[in-house]
């Protein structure tokens, strides 16, 4: 990239970031929550998933600005006698590897799919954009009750906790791998019929060098935007199977599981449980759309020339 490209593309990245301060709170928020997922085993006191560092004598207490509370527990525990502020830690750190891995799998699958249907078109289109069609017949929710089912039948229930995070990450990438090859599907199409791909093919451009060296990296700006809002999707979904019990376990709290453990007491006055997590989460979602709306702008080819 030229000093004048780099120029101008920095320019607008300051303008998108002073029309929509919004994007930019939500990076910084973003990645402070980021930051403390990876730095968990150095911030965290305690250790959640090490079942010999709690006490089942400390479950439930509140928060240390409540009464009855205990200072060795910023944000209380939970009904294990976990330590709240270790288990979010360690849960947000699992939750991201779940969005990032899954999104990362969705797109390996469904960007090739998708970059090939709409270059190629016809029966090829055909075939590819039925395989998602059936691919999104079949819910999340349905594939990893499959998933966990066939797990389960080959390696026991009791290896379920070493592998919960990989089977999670593998059952939502090949679920929502569509989003993706419609989103590369509809920009190949565009790019397909312009000018320099026919005169690259003019010039005797093999196919799979027009595929990938010049229409990927032009449909790449609306592929990094439907990739973030995946990312949350992904995060949703993780946060949403554990809640119902078919992802994490509760030996290796993720903030679905956190929600899911406080529920029933959410009324009985252990709110902190649930709510604080479910906090957590919103804000991570939230953080997670508003960046990618904000990337649209930022990424606009038409802001991009001016």
């Amino acid at each position: 990239m030229s000093t004048e490209a780099l120029r101008k593309s920095q320019g607008s990245l300051r303008a998108v970031a002073a029309e929509h301060p919004g994007g930019a709170i939500a990076a910084i928020v973003l990645g402070a929550i980021a930051l403390a997922a990876v730095l968990a085993p150095l911030i965290a006191p305690q250790n959640p998933f090490d079942l010999a560092s709690f006490d089942v004598l400390d479950a439930s207490l509140p928060p240390s600005w409540l009464e009855a509370s205990d200072e060795r527990f910023l944000l209380g525990t939970d009904a294990q006698g976990r330590d709240l502020w270790s288990a979010i830690l360690y849960g947000t750190r699992i939750s991201l590897t779940v969005g990032l891995f899954a999104v990362a799998i969705q797109a390996a699958i469904g960007v090739p799919l998708g970059l090939l249907a709409g270059y190629a078109g016809g029966r090829v289109d055909t075939i590819v954009m039925r395989a998602a069609d059936i691919q999104l017949s079949l819910s999340t929710l349905m594939m990893a009750i499959i998933a966990l089912a066939l797990f389960r039948a080959g390696l026991g229930g009791e290896s379920l906790g070493r592998f919960a995070v990989p089977l999670l990450v593998v059952v939502i990438g090949l679920a929502e791998w569509p989003y993706l090859a419609r989103t590369a599907r509809a920009a190949a199409q565009v790019e397909a019929a312009k000018d320099y791909v026919r005169a690259a093919r003019a010039l005797g451009a093999s196919t799979p060098g027009l595929m990938w060296r010049h229409i990927l990296p032009n449909i790449a700006s609306p592929l990094i935007v439907v990739a973030t809002t995946q990312i949350a999707g992904a995060i949703m979904a993780e946060a949403a199977l554990s809640f119902l019990g078919l992802g994490m376990p509760v030996t290796k709290p993720s903030l679905g599981t956190l929600i899911r453990s406080g529920y029933d007491l959410m009324f009985a006055g252990a709110w902190w449980i649930t709510v604080i997590p479910g906090l957590v989460l919103i804000g991570m979602l939230v953080s997670i759309n508003v960046l990618g709306d904000s990337l649209r702008d930022a990424l606009d080819p038409r802001r991009m020339a001016g």
